[in-house]
């Protein structure tokens, strides 16, 4: 639920009951680019983006965010959402001039993930088709999650979303966050 400068507090908390009751969860946000779930994806999914330019593999930086609880990895996530999607966003919410070059190169062959067949993958009959990963350790895993965390807490801090129990449900439940971790702020506040 979405609130503005402008946004009647009695609308609010009508839309948030409207929300409950088709049996889902409402999670108040204040207007602010990205709003709380794409503001904190955005840079994850710029980080392992970059991580490919560097030469790891796509299936490297998946099953390192997949051992750590993750449903799918970030270039897996990438694909699935559309490539030409995740250049847009990245550069609305970065604000950087030059998207990762491997992203780049594939927009612009329209190899846009799982809507046109192949991106960083190929996928057939809806799944990616993945070779095998290198290996995985705890350096690269808190490299890959460490943006996402980082904008957890940012987006708190400036009241994007009024609670940490609120960021951390909304993220769990929004983005996949590895749900036995309670939420990226609990993960945190409790040492990982």
């Amino acid at each position: 639920i979405v609130s503005g400068e402008g946004t009647d507090p009695q609308i609010a908390r009508q839309a948030a009951a409207f929300v409950r009751a088709i049996d889902k969860l409402p999670l108040p946000v204040k207007d602010s680019p990205g709003f709380l779930v794409n503001r904190v994806l955005g840079p994850y999914l710029q980080q392992a983006l970059r991580r490919v330019d560097e030469g790891v593999a796509p299936e490297t930086l998946d099953a390192a965010m997949e051992r750590f609880g993750m449903p799918m990895g970030p270039i897996e996530l990438a694909d699935v959402v559309g490539l030409d999607i995740c250049m847009a966003v990245g550069k609305e919410l970065s604000g950087e001039s030059a998207p990762p070059k491997r992203l780049d190169e594939l927009v612009k062959a329209k190899q846009l993930g799982k809507k046109t067949g192949s991106g960083f993958y190929l996928w057939k009959e809806g799944k990616a088709q993945k070779g095998a990963a290198g290996p995985v350790d705890d350096a690269l895993i808190e490299r890959l999650i460490r943006p996402y965390l980082d904008e957890a807490q940012q987006a708190v801090a400036e009241g994007i979303v009024a609670a940490a129990d609120l960021a951390d449900a909304g993220l769990s439940f929004g983005t996949g966050f590895a749900p036995f971790r309670g939420g990226p702020l609990h993960y945190l506040k409790a040492g990982k």
